[in-house]
């Protein structure tokens, strides 16, 4: 059992909007990284490249396990019952405390379905008559929801600032989506300001709770607090950042 499977549409997805989280837990060896599709309706790269990349990415994030579904680019639904077997039969194989997935309202389709799959699939993984045939049942504590380009009202803010390095690293691997080569061509990600977007998000969630680098997380329902000193003072931010 690990702490943590992130699942992603397209081999960039985790770094991007969650990849500060997945090092975190990965220091402790308790990450792995699951993405849906290759990405081979990508305008950029060709899908062995970006499996190359992936790996390099993961390495960067000090993630021993990624592996990819192949399930079809632009084509993600929860509604698929062989794309929900996928995802079943890789939660119960890797056994994940919290499953981490794209919140469900996207400008990419892929991403919103993505949301829809993981959250079907993690109830449904928890069915001990539903395809035991793809393991034995496991479902997780929590599908934990992470933003892309639609922002969201957060659950909790996680401090990245530790790991904001090896998370830099990790998305400057896929080259082939965020640099821009003779012949590339021009896309939102690659533009510019494309990366600097992500770079600025993680600065103001980090400022929101008085850090230099912060990812944002949703999940369903309250969250919930065994001890709230310990949560919200022994832990919390420094006060002097917040007095008047």
């Amino acid at each position: 059992m690990i702490d943590l499977l992130a699942f992603g549409a397209h081999p960039d997805d985790v770094e991007l909007s969650c990849g500060g989280l997945v090092a975190l837990c990965a220091r402790r060896g308790q990450a792995a990284i699951v993405d849906l599709t290759r990405g081979e309706l990508a305008t950029n790269g060709t899908p062995a490249i970006r499996a190359d990349e992936a790996e390099a990415a993961a390495e960067a994030l000090g993630v021993k396990v990624r592996e990819n579904l192949e399930l079809p680019d632009g084509g993600l639904t929860a509604e698929d019952p062989d794309q929900v077997a996928a995802v079943v039969e890789a939660l119960r194989h890797h056994r994940p405390a919290l499953a981490l997935a794209p919140w469900i309202e996207a400008r990419h389709p892929d991403h919103a379905a993505t949301g829809r799959l993981v959250e079907r699939a993690a109830f449904l993984a928890g069915v001990r008559n539903f395809r035991p045939d793809l393991g034995p049942p496991h479902r997780p504590r929590r599908v934990v929801f992470y933003p892309q380009r639609v922002e969201l009202r957060p659950s909790f803010v996680v401090d990245v600032t530790p790991v904001h390095r090896l998370k830099a690293a990790a998305i400057a691997c896929h080259q082939s989506q965020f640099g821009q080569s003779d012949g590339d061509t021009p896309t939102l990600i690659n533009a510019p300001l494309g990366l600097e977007a992500f770079e600025v998000r993680d600065r103001y969630w980090g400022a929101t709770i008085g850090v230099l680098h912060g990812e944002p997380y949703r999940i369903r329902g309250p969250v919930p607090v065994a001890d709230p000193v310990a949560t919200l003072v022994d832990e919390g931010a420094d006060p002097v950042l917040f007095s008047g």
